[in-house]
């Protein structure tokens, strides 16, 4: 599946005739540099008939072009409040899609710096590319006779270090894209547990990454109770039983910074006992795409192997099933870090999954160099609620906070347009999670959807505090912990429709990429 990735060439020369038709993804045809000047005149020719140029995508013949066309999307204004780096992706994958359309199958995708958006060129790339992703079950299947949606992308640079530099970060990128888009987006049997580990082992066979799969029943109920009481009903099913997979990374030279990375890797989520009734059982194989936001960042370690930096990730690969064997609200059950959880609704199954996960790095944390942890996950509907559907949103514990660590993120997001929303883990997070009675410790959750919860978004990652222990580890600690939660329900893509790797992206930009975008 590697052999995925959609194959990628530069060139400086704009009449380069190994394409078949350019694609400009750029603010007005008024504004374009030198080197694209040939552009210029065709474009004005058309917007004398046509007033709508800058607001629909438009193919025009221009003889001497490759394939004598040209495709123009522009992106409209980019200087507004508002405006920000995506109109150059939204333009690129409109244009794209339009090419296809057209029958370009070696498209060459033309998109100058902008002033104010140096960065560009890049994030017009990978909007181009996100629309060329071809679902795995579709590759799998063979109904389509290739494996790409377009033989070659060509990507336009006025200079060839540009141009070298532009092709091999889009490869790296995309390559962790198409990852974490085949687990995240493939159906709930293609990608149970089980195969995602499969796919996981058969990704990194031959790269920097170490992996791990963790699949014994003993070993998983001991050390991760609360993983083990939602994997309790889908383990009777031995295609659908649990697995936990370990990824390890370590850059060249001295480590100066841990990433230690948990992802909610709900294969399918029913609900569980508290099922999802009245048609919000479909698109939950989605659940899955923290885990593989998890597996997409490594696979990106694997290509750019970035110097000085150690990631450690976990998968809690599980599904939430319905029947005879599944959990219950009011169970009582002792977390690693032996706290006693009351469950208050089964359907808060991605915390359960994670926060043993999360006590394990927790334990190794004190051991590695400059450690930051994270969960990752489609965690609440509250999420989109709150924040809309194109957001990942960022919240801090009190040492993370410290250090800056949610405002760097949505500082990174902005770069290549992987944007956040930042979000503050307040006392009433902590008071809601507290057990309501002296047989527990903490209460998982309540019995309403987040949506319908205040906080409904904020809360959880209190309770992943508590329930890990990370509490202990706070700024009034001798040994604090950095800790973030990052959910992504709404910006992990819509269904139905194409995953779109949130937040790998800014996950790259700030951990790999900060000195050189």
């Amino acid at each position: 599946f590697l052999s995925s990735v959609q194959p990628l060439e530069w060139t400086t020369d704009l009449k380069n005739q190994s394409f078949d038709g350019i694609v400009l993804v750029t603010e007005s045809h008024d504004s374009l540099p030198s080197e694209l000047e040939c552009l210029k005149a065709p474009l004005q020719d058309y917007s004398d008939v046509d007033r709508g140029l800058g607001e629909e995508v438009v193919v025009l013949k221009v003889p001497g072009l490759p394939g004598n066309r040209l495709v123009f999307a522009s992106t409209g204004p980019v200087n507004r409040d508002y405006d920000d780096v995506r109109r150059f992706s939204d333009a690129a994958l409109n244009g794209i899609k339009r090419a296809l359309k057209a029958g370009m199958q070696r498209p060459l995708l033309v998109s100058p710096p902008h002033k104010d958006y140096k960065n560009c060129s890049i994030v017009a790339a990978l909007g181009a590319l996100q629309a060329l992703y071809m679902p795995l079950e579709v590759r799998e299947a063979k109904v389509k006779p290739s494996d790409q949606k377009v033989c070659v992308l060509g990507l336009w640079a006025a200079q060839e270090a540009e141009g070298r530099r532009l092709v091999e970060l889009a490869d790296a990128l995309e390559s962790g894209r198409l990852a974490c888009r085949d687990i995240g987006g493939s159906d709930p049997e293609r990608m149970a547990a089980p195969r995602v580990a499969d796919y996981v082992q058969e990704l990194f066979k031959d790269s920097p990454v170490q992996v791990e799969v963790v699949s014994n029943l003993a070993v998983l109920e001991r050390e991760y109770p609360c993983l083990a009481a939602v994997n309790r009903c889908a383990n009777c099913v031995p295609r659908h039983q649990g697995r936990v997979i370990k990824l390890q990374y370590c850059g060249a030279g001295p480590v100066t910074k841990t990433l230690m990375l948990v992802g909610k890797g709900i294969t399918y989520d029913t609900g569980g006992a508290d099922i999802k009734a009245g048609g919000f059982m479909a698109g939950m194989h989605r659940d899955k795409c923290g885990a593989a936001a998890v597996a997409g960042f490594f696979q990106i370690l694997a290509k750019l192997k970035p110097k000085h930096l150690k990631v450690i990730g976990s998968m809690a690969m599980v599904r939430n099933s319905v029947g005879s064997e599944c959990y219950v609200a009011d169970e009582l059950v002792v977390s690693r870090a032996g706290r006693r959880v009351r469950v208050g609704n089964t359907d808060a199954e991605g915390r359960m999954v994670m926060v043993d996960l999360l006590c394990e790095m927790k334990e190794k944390a004190v051991q590695e160099t400059s450690p930051q942890l994270f969960t990752i996950a489609t965690l609440t509907g509250h999420a989109i609620r709150a924040m809309g559907p194109d957001y990942s949103i960022i919240m801090d514990n009190g040492p993370a906070h410290r250090n800056n660590n949610a405002a760097q993120w949505q500082k990174a997001g902005e770069v290549l347009g992987d944007v956040f929303e930042v979000s503050m883990i307040r006392r009433e997070d902590y008071e809601f999670h507290k057990g309501k009675s002296e047989y527990e410790d903490i209460l998982q959750a309540n019995n309403l959807p987040s949506s319908a919860t205040p906080r409904g978004h904020q809360t959880p990652a209190a309770f992943l505090i508590m329930a890990s222990g990370l509490d202990k580890h706070g700024v009034d600690s001798d040994t604090p912990l950095p800790y973030s939660h990052v959910d992504i329900a709404g910006s992990s893509g819509p269904f139905p429709g194409v995953p779109t790797g949130a937040p790998i992206i800014t996950m790259a930009t700030n951990y790999i990429l900060s000195d050189s975008l």
